[in-house]
């Protein structure tokens, strides 16, 4: 599956923000789906995944209560609603995916096989 991320920009302290990630290639239904974000110096840091058919999301400490993950299996695309931002989520936004049929989904970035070439997020404070 290849990934391609968009809708990352310039955004006020509080303020929101809306990714999409859309997947082309083999079956998007048999992926389980996550955000990451990473900034310069930084490791790579989980922010949201959800399972093959949106039954099951999780969401790093962080973005809880903030960030909405969601996917649309007939249009390919997984979304990341980013409302109350902050300026310490300034980074560079990647999708990923890992093929999974699990009801389960993981945080680790080492499960996550295709990735998207990533999408500037910059929080002005």
């Amino acid at each position: 599956v290849q990934l391609q991320a968009s809708g990352g920009g310039l955004a006020q302290t509080g303020g929101s923000l809306r990714l999409s990630c859309a997947a082309s290639g083999r079956s998007f239904s048999n992926y389980a789906m996550a955000w990451f974000r990473q900034t310069p110096g930084k490791e790579r840091e989980f922010v949201a995944a959800i399972s093959w058919n949106g039954g099951t999301t999780i969401y790093a400490d962080s973005v809880k209560g903030r960030f909405t993950i969601s996917r649309d299996n007939t249009k390919n695309t997984v979304s990341l609603q980013m409302n109350s931002l902050k300026p310490e989520d300034t980074a560079v936004y990647y999708c990923a995916a890992r093929f999974s049929k699990s009801p389960t989904v993981v945080g680790g970035d080492r499960y996550y096989s295709a990735w998207g070439q990533g999408t500037q997020v910059t929080v002005s404070s």
